[in-house]
């Protein structure tokens, strides 16, 4: 039997293809039997949107209301930083160009 070297490009070729092979195996089939598999109770079903919402639940509807308005002070501020920012640098540019233009007459009506 010859023995065959293998490339870099070609270890790594053999290495993506079973990390692809591994993500693509759902982990049920890699560690139970069928009859394990059978033996589990049935996922829990969502509550109905008729039923009323658990004490707990309304906590984490508020909590995720209170997160939504944090989020929408930061984005204004956010937006109201980077104005204020641009008005300054509209500012610098519109007065660097007033001395630009000062000197440039300056220049030009130098008498030689």
């Amino acid at each position: 039997m010859s023995e065959k070297l293998i490339s870099r490009r070609g270890a790594f070729s053999l290495l993506g293809l079973g990390a692809a092979l591994g993500l693509a195996v759902p982990n049920t089939m890699l560690t139970e039997s069928d009859a394990e598999a059978q033996m589990q109770p049935p996922a829990p079903t969502a509550p109905s949107p008729t039923a009323p919402a658990a004490p707990g639940m309304q906590q984490g509807q508020e909590q995720i209301t209170r997160q939504e308005k944090r989020r929408e002070a930061r984005r204004n501020a956010r937006t109201k930083h980077r104005q204020a920012r641009n008005a300054a640098r509209m500012k610098r540019r519109e007065a660097q160009g007033k001395s630009d233009k000062l000197y440039m007459k300056d220049n030009t009506t130098k008498q030689q």
